[in-house]
């Protein structure tokens, strides 16, 4: 599930990620586009019950524009992301009756207005690479 607002600047990038899963899709790999409204796309998720459901969002860590973080569930109430209207919390509680593992990978943005920049770009392009390798373990988590 890849979230943001692509008209918003850094917002962008869970769309841009978005974009570029979407040619590596299969029966092993499910991108849903989520624009601003995740919510709106729980029925997906409840019809594929995966076994691991990747969120991607921009979100404010206090860390520098294009750091990555798996933030863990615990720091995910005090975080602020993007535009969506529904806290993230809210919606990742009521995903993991229909997903086994549930992983939010965040992306320090420098802003919410404009273009998605340069260092946020090339996060979303290792967060492609990282995907498509299956190699989630190599994304450190939020302290």
């Amino acid at each position: 599930m890849c979230i943001g607002n692509r008209d918003g600047g850094d917002d962008a990038v869970g769309p841009y990620i978005a974009d570029k899963l979407k040619s590596f899709e299969n029966n092993d790999l499910v991108v849903i586009d989520c624009d601003v409204v995740p919510e709106n796309y729980t029925s997906l998720v409840k019809k594929y019950k995966p076994k691991n459901l990747i969120i991607i969002d921009a979100t404010k860590m206090g860390l520098s524009p294009g750091e990555i973080r798996i933030v863990p569930k615990e720091k995910i109430g005090s975080m602020h992301m993007s535009t969506h209207c529904i806290p993230l919390s809210v919606l990742i509680t009521y995903l993991e009756s229909y997903a086994e593992n549930i992983v939010l990978i965040g992306i320090e943005p420098k802003s919410f207005s404009g273009k998605i920049t340069n260092s946020v770009i090339k996060s979303g392009q290792r967060v492609v690479e990282i995907i498509k390798n299956r190699c989630l373990d190599e994304i450190e988590a939020l302290q």
